[in-house]
């Protein structure tokens, strides 16, 4: 069997899958299926310093190959995670990674403050809106992602941190290297895209908020295009995601570049997504002599060059 650990920032993950936020709450309901301990970590649920009660419903839609989502944060807060769930995830023997969020850069300072020591690497949501800044995603603008990045940076002395990038952006390559100039240990992306769907027999939005995050197998294509236009920007690692549902999506992204990768959506539709994407890539390295899957990041080759 090949090597599949693989290292982010000092951090040794045991496999290069990684649950996306959003799609696998703190791991308990999946623990019921399967050991969650087989899985390199888990990036949990979107935390913020009090809890949210997200937005109004419906806030979920399918459309073909994607589906939409605007919870809006949902979360119990970071207290209440620490106190009721952080240990038992220790338990696990997978790597944590705690996604985070907030309205403001104290916002970002504070909950990456709380949280340093804690986990063994925090990521940073920043396609939040900036409430000081007329509700702009603080990962639209290059300035404003260096701006983020440096105030959470400043609040922590012993975690790495990730930076998860919009795709909504005239450049992700011109973005990423503004994370890696704002102190960013590590970039990942994609986060969703901005998407509609519309009943036609109201005439109205599906989604209550009107406009939800696209993600799932349709948007694969763009995320492994984005990802290594970003892996070739940036010096730092790389986590790849966006459409992945099997071991051989996994090469792509580690190929475009990737350390690792995160699987989101396809958990919702194949909640034993993750374990069957690790048996794949154990399968796929064998039948093609890879000792390390560490070995194909980075090995796309151009055509024409």
């Amino acid at each position: 069997m090949a090597n599949l650990s693989v290292n982010i920032c000092g951090v040794e993950f045991k496999n290069p899958v990684i649950s996306a936020s959003g799609t696998y709450g703190f791991g308990r309901e999946f623990n019921e299926l399967y050991d969650i301990g087989l899985i390199g970590g888990i990036s949990t649920k979107g935390l913020t310093l009090e809890p949210r009660l997200g937005n109004p419903v419906p806030r979920i839609a399918e459309s073909r190959g994607v589906i939409l989502n605007a919870v809006g944060l949902q979360n119990p807060g970071v207290e209440h995670f620490i106190k009721n769930d952080l240990e038992w995830l220790k338990s696990t023997g997978t790597r944590i990674i705690a996604n985070v969020a907030g309205k403001t850069l104290d916002d970002y300072k504070n909950i990456c403050a709380r949280l340093d020591g804690l986990v063994d690497m925090i990521e940073l949501n920043i396609s939040c809106p900036n409430v000081k800044s007329g509700g702009m995603a603080f990962g639209i603008k290059p300035q404003s992602v260096e701006e983020v990045t440096a105030v959470a940076k400043s609040g922590l002395k012993k975690t790495p941190l990730i930076i998860k990038l919009s795709p909504n952006v005239e450049s992700i390559a011109v973005n990423a290297k503004s994370a890696e100039n704002g102190g960013a240990d590590c970039i990942s992306l994609i986060n969703t895209l901005t998407g509609m769907t519309i009943d036609i027999e109201r005439r109205r939005p599906i989604i209550a908020n009107n406009t939800g995050g696209v993600s799932g197998a349709g948007v694969k294509p763009i995320a492994v295009r984005m990802v290594y236009e970003a892996s070739q920007a940036v010096k730092i690692p790389v986590i790849g995601m966006g459409g992945i549902t099997c071991a051989e999506d996994a090469i792509e992204f580690l190929m475009a570049g990737a350390t690792a990768v995160q699987v989101g959506t396809a958990n919702f539709t194949n909640p034993y997504a993750m374990p069957q994407i690790i048996d794949g890539l154990n399968a796929w390295c064998d039948s093609h002599g890879v000792k390390n899957v560490s070995e194909l990041t980075g090995t796309l080759q151009l055509n024409g060059k």
